[in-house]
């Protein structure tokens, strides 16, 4: 008797063990895609002729290809840190390029790593050390764009658990690097943006930027691949997004949509129709709550964003009609906050005495060296010479169906006056509820336009800190309702 209970309570614990390994394998995988500097507009799928992008491509017709995508600033570690805590730059205390995120943060991957999931990381970090506690690995990535290992992770990753990959790659971030894994340009064949100049040094800079881009590709190409390869694509989301905007000024760091509306592409077959949706999102703040919903998982009060699963089912659904930016110090002294609204983009610069610069935007790289030099010879016009206006508008507006570069400000339009009270009240809540403020010693430039850097530079006060940002856990409005 004693015998036939013991195999029979060993036979119950080798079931118990097996359904639960089969119900965690049948949570979906999760691979996030970060790009390093890429706009939304450099993607073949997004309508760029110049950019060759054939597996993305592929992904965005088979899943889910979002056109209002929106990061919540447009600056690398600031954009990481928000994307990890699921809070605004503000809130989470690295609201400043190369500041660390602080300890004691929710962080979305370790609540999937607590539920079961394997999490891991691989390529590049740029968030501090308190963020390794939410991955089973860290790697920092192999080869120029740091996707090198990432085929090998996914090979070599536990089969009795479903997976969580955070692979965020160097690619398309100065300085270049060129190899094998993509084509190469030919800048004459290249178009440029009206706010730059489109000379010889610009159109190289594209083409070497457009180099990386299609790395970035090849790696999204591969990945495919060996989700097939290991039968689990249909059991698996890819989604693609960047961090920031393009390294060309005007763009990275600014709130216009060259600098944050990320290009974002969602895919897994069988659980996502090929579609294309308009609906607003704040990619940041939004993405942490969605996976947490779609891998059954409680998102934390200190998140303040919102799961927009619902779209994911239906590309008509809304889940949002405002979406939030900022501009913090990255190298140059800034406070700028956007919002967009319909088809309206509405701009709050703090600093309006200051130069809008950034490391892009200075005489050392070839896209800022043609701008400079075209300057100082009377050479830009007006769209052109953005970078270079002082003092700048307190306040600007733009209809983004009529003028997609954001060039021409209707802030003092009497047709836009309506629109404009509804966004500036928007902008006031959402400072008001998420503890924002300028503050009263902001960092300073730690460098000019020549590129020097100043010696005794160092972080000072960073915005929201004096208003207690940090144990903010407000969302600011939503919906328009």
């Amino acid at each position: 008797m004693k015998l036939t209970f013991k195999i029979a309570l060993a036979a119950f614990y080798a079931a118990t063990h097996l359904t639960c390994a089969a119900a965690d394998t049948s949570r979906p995988n999760f691979i996030i895609f970060i790009t390093d500097d890429i706009s939304q507009d450099d993607l073949g799928c997004y309508g760029n002729p110049d950019v060759k992008t054939p597996h993305l491509d592929k992904w965005a017709a088979d899943g889910m290809r979002f056109d209002n995508a929106y990061l919540t600033c447009s600056s690398c570690s600031p954009s990481r840190c928000s994307l990890i805590t699921g809070r605004y730059p503000h809130n989470t205390g690295a609201a400043e390029l190369h500041t660390q995120l602080p300890p004691d943060h929710v962080l979305f991957p370790k609540l999937l790593r607590d539920s079961g999931y394997y999490t891991v990381l691989s390529g590049k970090h740029h968030m501090g050390p308190n963020v390794n506690i939410a991955f089973d690995d860290v790697s920092p990535g192999k080869g120029p764009g740091k996707e090198g290992d990432w085929i090998e992770i996914l090979q070599n990753r536990p089969k009795d658990k479903p997976f969580f990959c955070w692979f965020a790659s160097g690619d398309a971030h100065r300085a270049w690097q060129k190899n094998d894994d993509a084509p190469v340009y030919n800048p004459d064949e290249l178009s440029v943006p009206p706010f730059l100049v489109n000379g010889p040094l610009t159109r190289q800079d594209f083409a070497d930027y457009y180099h990386e881009v299609s790395r970035t590709d090849t790696f999204a190409g591969r990945i495919r691949t060996e989700l097939q390869a290991q039968g689990i694509e249909r059991d698996t989301y890819f989604i693609y997004m960047s961090d920031n905007g393009r390294p060309f000024p005007r763009c990275k760091t600014r709130v216009y949509d060259s600098g944050v509306k990320s290009p974002f592409i969602i895919a897994r077959p069988g659980h996502v129709a090929p579609s294309v949706t308009k609906s607003l999102v704040s990619v940041n703040v939004d993405l942490p709550a969605t996976i947490l919903e779609l891998a059954g998982v409680d998102q934390s009060e200190r998140m303040q964003g919102i799961s927009f699963a619902t779209v994911l089912k239906d590309a008509n659904a809304t889940t949002r009609d405002f979406v939030f930016s900022e501009h913090n110090w990255h190298v140059n002294q800034a406070f700028e906050r956007m919002v967009r609204f319909g088809d309206f983009v509405y701009v709050r610069n703090g600093f309006p005495h200051l130069q809008a610069m950034c490391v892009e935007s200075a005489s050392k790289f070839p896209a800022g060296k043609e701008l400079w030099e075209h300057e100082s010879l009377g050479k830009l016009n007006e769209l052109q010479r953005d970078i270079f206006q002082v003092p700048r508008p307190t306040e600007e507006l733009f209809d983004v169906s009529r003028d997609p570069h954001q060039l021409k400000n209707v802030v003092d339009s009497a047709e836009h006056a309506h629109v404009l009270e509804k966004m500036r009240a928007a902008m006031d809540q959402w400072m008001d509820e998420t503890n924002d403020c300028i503050s009263s010693d902001p960092t300073p430039d730690r460098q000019g336009p020549d590129g020097v850097q100043n010696p005794n530079w160092h972080h000072h006060i960073q915005p929201g800190i004096e208003a207690g940002s940090l144990e903010s856990n407000g969302k600011g409005p939503v919906l328009d309702r």
